[in-house]
Formats: C-alpha cells, sequence, structure tokens
C-alpha cells in the first residue's frame, strides 16, 4: 500500500517538469528531452536515497529485521523501478500525449489557473520569510528543541494490541488450593462472562497447579466495542474474586514474541529471597497506589503451607515402632501413590490408597491413625509425632544467577508498556538498595531490546542518506540543507503519538524511518534546482526563490500522492488494524506538516549553508 504512493512520485517530477516547458512553448519532444534531462540527478537522488533509508533495516538483527526486511526490500525495489521507469517510460509518454496549453481541456486550464494564484501566493509568503530568516531559524529550533519532549511524552509499547477477537484467562490460586476449591471459584468467573454480551463462549483447563482459559469474543460486525473494551471490563469484575488472583491478557502483539503478561519487572539481588520480596512488596504497594496498572502482582511470595514431621525417636524405639512403619503409613494415608492398575469394562483405572477427605483436614486427623507396637498393641501416631506448621517461598527463581521475583501487571489505558516500566525503574531507584539491580523478562524485555535498537537504525539512514547526496551533489553542505526537513517531518509525526492518537511502537518506528526518505525528497527539488540557477549567474536568494515557487507544484504532487497512497492504512478495520492505522498515521502526519515546513525552512537555511561562488 506504501509503495502505491511512491512509485509514482518520481513519474510526478518528469510530468511536471516536461509540462512546464510545453506550456513555455516548447514542442512535446524538446520538453520530453529537456524537462527530463534536468531533474534526472534529483529523481537518481530520490531514488537512492530512499533505497538507503531501507537498506538499514535489511540488515539489522532481531525483531525489526525479521518483521520488516521484506517490507525494506519490497519498497527498495519498487523505488528502483520507479525511477528507471520515470526516466525512459516517463519523458516518451509526454512527448505524445501531453499537449501545449491551447489544446488542454477546461478542467486542465483552470487547474492551472489554481496553481497559478497559490505559486504567487507562496512566492510572496516565501520572501517575507528570507526577509525574516531570523524568526524562522527560531521557529526551527523550537521544532528541534520539542522533539525530545514530544517523545518522552509519547506512550510507548511493542506493538499496539490488535483486536483479534479473542483473549485470555490465567488464575493464580493458593497453595493449598484443590480441586473442589478451584471449581468453586471458577462458577464465579463462568457468571462473569455471561454477563457480557460481546462474549460468545469459554473455555478453560484446570488442574491444582494451574488454570488456564479463554474467551471468543463474536465478530467485529456483531460487537460495537472493541476487544480492549470488553477485557477492561471483564477484568474490573475479575478483581472481584476474593479466592484467586485472576487476569485477562491478550494475544501476544507480534509473531515471535513471548505470551503473557505485558509488563514483566524484575527484581534482582545477591540478598536473601526474604529481603528480596520485601523490596518486591514495597514497588508492588507504590505501583498499585499509582493508578497505571489495572492489575500488577509479584511472583515471589512465601505464601506456600508446610507441615514439618517431626518423630519422637526415643519413644519410638520404647514402644518399638520403627521409622519405616510411620512413613510407610504417612504414605499411604496422604500420599495419593499409584499402586496398581485395573481393568474394568474395556477401561484402566488407577488404585490409590488414601485416607478419605474427612480423615485429612486437619492435624487432628493424626490420632485417628494407628501405628502397630512391637507388643501387637495399636497406638495413635499423635502419641510419636508432632507437627509444625511454617511457611515457604511459592518458588525461588533467579535471574542472571540472582535471586530475584518478577512484577505481572496489565496497564490500565491509555497508559503504555513503556510508561509502567519507566515508572517502576524510577520507584526502584528510590526504594531498593544499591546492590538491587533490575531486569526484564516476556513482552518487556522484547520491547527495550527493539527500543534500543531504533536509534541505530535511524542513524545508520541518516548517515546513509548524507553520504548519497553528497555524491550526488559533490558538496558536504548541499545535504545539510535537504536534511533539515527531517526534524520537521519527524515533529509532524511525533505529534499526534504525544497527544494520544497511536504510540510510539515498532510500527511508527517504522513509519518515521520511512518518512526521512520521504521527506528528503522535497529538500532534493528545492535545492538541486536552486543550484542550476545559480550556477547561471542568478543571485542565490533569487535562485532559491525561484526554485521553491517553480518546484511548489511538484512538491505538492508527490505529498498528496503519498497520503493518498496511505489513507487506506488509516481506514483498515478488523484484524491488523491498530498497526496499519499507527504506521498510516505517522506517515500522513509527517507529510503533511513537514512539507508545509520544508516549503518555507529549507529556502531560509540554503542561504547561509551555500557558498557565494555555487556556479562551479
Amino acid at each position: 500500500v506504501i509503495a502505491i504512493g511512491l512509485v509514482v512520485d518520481d513519474a510526478i517530477v518528469v510530468v511536471e517538469n516536461v509540462h512546464r516547458h510545453i506550456e513555455n512553448g516548447a514542442t512535446p519532444m524538446a520538453a520530453a528531452l529537456t524537462g527530463a534531462r534536468e531533474v534526472a540527478l534529483p529523481v537518481i537522488a530520490m531514488t537512492l536515497t530512499l533505497a538507503a533509508v531501507y537498506a538499514p533495516i535489511s540488515f539489522i538483527g532481531g525483531l525489526t529485521g525479521a518483521l520488516f526486511s521484506e517490507f525494506a526490500l519490497t519498497l527498495a525495489g519498487a523505488v528502483f523501478v520507479s525511477g528507471v521507469v520515470a526516466l525512459t517510460l516517463s519523458p516518451m509518454m509526454c512527448s505524445r500525449v501531453l499537449r501545449d496549453h491551447d489544446h488542454q481541456g477546461r478542467f486542465a486550464d483552470w487547474l492551472d489557473e489554481r496553481f497559478i494564484i497559490l505559486t504567487t501566493s507562496y512566492k510572496r509568503m516565501l520572501s517575507a520569510s528570507l526577509a525574516n530568516r531570523g524568526a524562522v531559524v527560531l521557529f526551527s529550533l523550537v521544532i528541534l528543541a520539542s522533539l525530545p519532549v514530544l517523545f518522552a511524552i509519547a506512550q510507548e509499547e511493542l506493538a499496539p494490541e490488535e483486536d483479534s477477537g479473542a483473549f485470555y484467562v490465567l488464575a493464580e490460586q493458593p497453595q493449598y488450593a484443590n480441586l473442589q476449591y478451584i471449581n468453586y471459584f471458577l462458577d464465579d468467573i463462568v457468571k462473569i462472562w455471561q454477563d457480557i454480551p460481546e462474549v460468545s463462549h469459554s473455555w478453560q483447563i484446570s488442574s491444582p497447579s494451574f488454570i488456564f482459559g479463554g474467551l471468543s469474543l463474536t465478530p467485529w460486525n456483531e460487537r460495537e466495542r472493541t476487544q480492549q473494551a470488553v477485557q477492561a471490563e471483564f477484568q474490573q469484575k475479575l478483581n472481584g474474586i476474593a479466592g484467586m488472583q485472576v487476569f485477562s491478557f491478550g494475544e501476544p502483539p507480534l509473531p515471535g514474541s513471548d505470551a503473557g503478561l505485558p509488563v514483566n519487572f524484575v527484581v534482582a539481588s545477591t540478598a536473601d529471597y526474604q529481603e528480596v520480596m520485601a523490596v518486591g512488596e514495597e514497588l508492588l504497594q507504590a505501583a498499585r497506589e499509582s493508578g497505571l496498572f489495572i492489575f500488577i502482582d509479584q511472583t515471589l511470595d512465601f505464601s506456600r503451607p508446610e507441615i514439618e514431621v517431626n518423630i519422637d525417636r526415643e519413644r519410638a524405639a520404647r514402644l518399638g515402632i520403627s521409622m519405616e512403619a510411620i512413613g510407610d503409613t504417612l504414605a499411604v494415608m496422604l500420599g495419593e501413590a499409584e499402586i496398581n492398575r485395573f481393568t474394568l469394562e474395556g477401561r484402566s483405572y488407577k488404585v490409590i490408597p488414601q485416607a478419605s477427605r474427612d480423615f485429612r483436614l486437619t492435624s487432628a486427623e493424626l490420632e485417628k491413625y494407628y501405628l502397630r507396637t512391637s507388643s501387637d498393641e495399636l497406638v495413635p501416631m499423635s502419641a510419636v509425632i508432632t507437627l509444625d506448621n511454617k511457611v515457604e517461598p511459592n518458588s525461588l527463581s533467579q535471574y542472571q544467577q540472582l535471586n530475584s521475583t518478577t512484577l505481572q501487571g496489565i496497564m490500565m489505558p491509555p497508559n503504555s508498556v513503556g510508561t509502567g516500566l519507566e515508572f517502576l525503574r524510577q520507584k526502584m531507584r528510590e526504594i531498593a538498595p544499591p546492590y538491587f539491580r533490575d531486569g526484564y523478562t516476556g513482552v518487556s524485555r522484547r520491547f527495550m531490546q527493539e527500543a534500543a535498537s531504533f536509534p541505530l537504525l535511524f542513524t545508520m539512514a541518516i548517515l546513509l542518506i548524507y553520504l548519497v547526496l553528497s555524491a550526488q551533489f559533490n558538496s558536504f553542505r548541499d545535504p545539510l540543507v535537504v536534511l533539515v526537513t527531517v526534524p520537521l517531518s519527524i515533529f509532524g509525526a511525533v505529534g499526534p503519538i504525544a497527544l494520544g492518537f497511536a504510540t510510539l511502537n515498532i510500527y511508527t518506528q517504522i513509519g518515521l524511518l520511512t518518512l526521512i526518505g520521504l521527506i528528503s525528497k522535497h529538500g532534493i527539488l528545492i535545492v538541486e534546482f536552486a543550484n542550476q540557477l545559480a550556477r547561471r549567474g542568478l543571485d542565490r536568494r533569487e535562485a532559491v526563490l525561484e526554485s521553491a515557487s517553480l518546484r511548489l507544484r511538484p512538491i505538492l504532487m508527490t505529498t498528496f500522492a503519498t497520503v493518498l497512497g496511505v489513507w487506506p492504512l488509516l481506514m483498515a478495520s478488523g484484524a491488523g488494524a491498530n498497526s496499519r492505522f499507527t504506521i498510516g498515521l505517522t506517515i500522513t502526519a509527517g507529510m503533511l506538516i513537514g512539507t508545509l515546513f520544508t516549503l518555507f525552512v529549507v529556502p531560509v537555511f540554503y542561504l547561509p549553508f551555500t557558498s557565494k561562488g555555487k556556479a562551479r
């Protein structure tokens, strides 16, 4: 879809330039030759610039490289072919199809009149901008200074959560829970989703060790609310279940990314588990009070009850009771060990000896277990054993060989994973001793890895573009004028993100990268033609004023061609709509606002960045 807008840009530049020569009285054949020759350099520069943008994507590793290498190669190939076609087929078609001003239709005449009025107004405003260069430079510096602020305000995440029509439910039950306990509270969960009209059906897998299930929603055209809205209501009602911790989460935002809760923040230290849990509990309390999370909890918890059996060996010896007899009695009555199988009506069943449930509820039931002494008498087991109750951690996890606990949670909309991780990171610096460190697992780890790779990717693209343009213009200063457009377009793209219309994620990052090549084409058109006029002896101010005025029409046409090409992404619905919308919004906003700024800022920066001896 993006390639549709890109492939016509080069042809627009050639056709518009040929059309201008025809309007000046040249024959279609002569205009095609002259017009194509004049724009050959900028067309080649624009083609190589876009190729330089997409080249780093093909070589970068990680999830970004795996997802977008085909994207980069597709656009680079399309741009290369469009550049070749623009310099060969397009001039030939112009010589055959285009007509002079006297033979064109009424609509073309009306359109030309509108463009003449627009060009005249633009030239007048640009002349005023050149006369007040200080104000324009100050405005540009303000735009540049605002970029870090906008990036800091923008919500960050790995990828936008899609409406997949289903989400999952995971429950954490107490260590002492059995199937009867679990089924009792599962009935409450079923009653909750049955009251939500968008839920079609559910499934679940339950055992004493884990509970996992999922809810399927009705099709998109049969419900008004999104999956995220339904999930938020469902989670709010789940929080009212007192017997278990139940939370819901959607499918992984990207293929190949880790499943599970989006927030996975690790607290690790060389300290013992009690101290690690204490720091995690304090951090957990701060997170719950912040209001940023729908749900958050830590994995480490001293909640596993354990009963220690202490045997009075001397008394057991006096009674003639062996340790083996005590162990066998406990194993048979409480152990749930399989000792045999039997077949009934073609099916195999396990034989598991065990005391009935009423004889296993409390420690007092041990008085009903009897042991046989050496004198062949029966004595209650409580005569030779005592019980100590204690609590052990539910699990002992380590992170890079350090004792650790992991805070897992779900963000409260409109907050994103980046906001939650930054909050936990800052709070941990305030709360934890210096020998504690943080880390990430799951989706959060993937998010941090991809966020760290984007600055490198962005820098590589800028460097490659600068080198390509330096070779094309035979100058190290002209590319700087062209690249002035980059922060202006980035401002236009990040503005809607900072306002909450999207998040800064892997798709918007690729959109920003694509935007570098797209917006640089405007600067190339202005600077290259201004250089041509300067070499003909025209004053630099008049050269850039004339160049910007003559290139206004192709700049606007290429801008709207690109915007219309990505417009379907903004209108997308159904599966994958959120991802398409974010990349479409980035390119559209960046192109529109960046083009507006470029038309006035590039000519202003052209004057101080170019030498007087431009007619080299």
